[in-house]
């Protein structure tokens, strides 16, 4: 024992409950149970309290400390009475002396105190030994309740057992009050991830991927409101009913582009990113990347238009379904987009690409590779790279040089200057793109199957409308339904094949006329193709224009 420590502890962790005899006071520590079986009884920790002259303490917050069982040291009582042995042998020897029936009839009937909660939902008896320790009855009990005005919850089963020891007791509990729940909302979509690496299938980081954004669809869930509930209401023991609190609503959180349906549903009205500002969830269709694209974010894939302040470094890949503006550089990088707009230049170092659906506009561009569907712009010079546009290339500011490389245009090429005094080999085309001719001839040749298809289905169903249909076996009536049902898509796509063999030889028809215009200097080294016609330029030309005439290269004036 330490100096602290007046008398050794009693229990422990096996016991359910241990008692500590300090210099300070008597302490007691419930230990949690595992839920299988009580360990011990309140007459149990009470009879080793008495056994070790511990008189003067609180039955009820003893009881309190046992059904708490919280593990936590506490304080019970500020002294005990040292027992002498001989004394400790008297005590045995009366508690062990029978009982005789003139003690039995001269005992006091212990005082019974009936114990209300603050919330007026349970009822403890306790009993007042100071008169007398006899039991009360069942009925003792019940009237000492009826008297307190307690008469809902009453438990008849508690009460009996409750009179066969002096250990206080839960006589009545309430109906516990069940408050609604207040309404929330569960979005249907992860930010947690977001600006994370992605993690592959070999658990490792790719910090190309470092998901910037949370994309959605049109028509996307992205958020369910669960509605607040009215709750059930209660009963305290004197039988009054206690009122359940309903639950707070909460609004939808409907922002820019989103759309509520069936009143708890939010849903996108466009593609892009979802922006979350925890009252509001946004849809928008631009994402603005106020940095470099590089490490720092990875790889950009979006859903709508891209803004990018800084530049796009070497090895990585951006992507956009709408236009993309970059503030500063593409450096050895992927782009796509619908058009794709550069404040700067394109510095390819003859591995990157820029491909636009559209339009492509930079400053300049250097080892480049550029695709365009409809026209490319550059402002001051085309340096050893490849670029080819579906309608026009136009380098008519600054000083306008293409050089090096090859251009290639559906309907036009306009510059200042081509090739250099050196000769430099610069290759420059314009006429029928030959990806249009491509696409036509396949194009064309599909329509030509379909159309036949649709004639054997047309006939074939001709043929089968003659017959009584009632009397074919069910094979040949499910497949006169096949056949059915498949002329209208065919016919659909028909038409469709139809409309766009029409807006190619449109686009043919334009780029017959190509032509290249020239505002300065075409240099020896300069080789000129013009819908398939071939000229190698051995001689500067000076302002020029150049179409095909007469199944030759005609040198016009500016």
């Amino acid at each position: 024992m330490d100096d602290q420590t007046l008398r050794p502890a009693v229990g422990g962790p096996d016991a359910g409950y241990l008692l500590e005899f300090l210099q300070d006071g008597v302490f007691v520590t419930v230990y949690p149970s595992d839920g299988t079986e009580m360990l011990f009884e309140l007459s149990d920790v009470r009879q080793t309290l008495q056994d070790n002259g511990v008189i003067d303490y609180d039955v009820i917050e003893l009881s309190k400390i046992i059904r708490e069982a919280a593990g936590v040291r506490r304080k019970l009582a500020d002294e005990f009475v040292e027992v002498k042995p001989e004394e400790e042998e008297e005590i045995s020897a009366q508690e062990n002396a029978p009982e005789t029936e003139a003690d039995t009839e001269n005992e006091e009937l212990a005082g019974i105190i009936i114990d209300i909660s603050r919330d007026q939902m349970i009822a403890t008896v306790r009993y007042d030994t100071s008169k007398g320790t006899k039991l009360p009855q069942v009925e003792d009990i019940k009237a000492a309740l009826e008297e307190k005005g307690v008469v809902y919850g009453i438990n008849e089963e508690t009460i009996k057992n409750g009179v066969t020891s002096l250990t206080p007791f839960v006589a009545a509990e309430g109906k516990q009050v069940q408050h609604g729940e207040n309404a929330r909302i569960e979005r249907k979509f992860d930010l947690s991830q977001k600006n994370r690496p992605k993690i592959d299938e070999f658990n490792r980081a790719d910090y190309k991927d470092m998901g910037l954004f949370v994309l959605v669809k049109k028509g996307d869930l992205l958020a369910v409101r669960i509605p607040q509930t009215e709750g059930t209401p209660g009963k305290n023991i004197f039988g009054l009913d206690v009122p359940a609190r309903t639950g707070r609503p909460i609004p939808m959180p409907q922002g820019k582009n989103t759309e509520v349906r069936n009143e708890n549903e939010l849903y996108a009205m466009i593609d892009g990113q979802i922006v979350d500002s925890t009252r509001k969830i946004d849809i928008d269709p631009h994402l603005d990347i106020r940095s470099s694209v590089g490490t720092g974010t990875g790889n950009i894939d979006f859903t709508g238009s891209v803004s990018i302040k800084g530049n796009v470094e070497a090895g990585f890949v951006v992507k956009a379904t709408g236009d993309i503006e970059i503030g500063g550089m593409i450096n050895g990088a992927e782009v796509y987009g619908r058009n794709v707009m550069i404040k700067g230049g394109i510095n390819g170092q003859n591995r990157g690409i820029v491909k636009a659906v559209e339009d492509v506009q930079a400053q300049f561009a250097e080892n480049a590779n550029i695709e365009a569907g409809r026209d490319v712009s550059i402002v001051d010079a085309i340096l050893h790279s490849n670029v080819r546009a579906g309608n026009r290339v136009y380098v008519e500011e600054r000083r306008g040089i293409i050089t090096g490389g090859s251009v290639a245009a559906g309907e036009e090429i306009r510059c200042k200057m081509v090739g250099n005094a050196a000769a430099v080999v610069t290759r420059m085309a314009v006429g029928v793109d030959p990806t249009v001719q491509q696409r036509y001839i396949e194009i064309c040749r599909e329509c030509k199957e379909d159309r036949g298809r649709l004639k054997q289905i047309t006939q074939m169903l001709n043929t089968l409308s003659k017959i009584d249909v009632s009397r074919l076996p069910q094979q040949r009536i499910d497949q006169i339904n096949t056949l059915t049902r498949s002329q209208f898509p065919l016919a659909g796509k028909i038409k469709r094949a139809e409309k766009e063999i029409q807006s190619l030889e449109e686009a043919m028809g334009r780029m017959k006329d190509g032509k290249i215009r020239v505002a300065d200097t075409v240099y020896p080294g300069v080789r000129i193709t013009i819908n398939s016609v071939i000229m190698n330029v051995q001689s500067s030309i000076r302002r020029c224009l150049l179409t095909v005439k007469d199944e030759r290269i005609d040198i016009g004036t500016y």
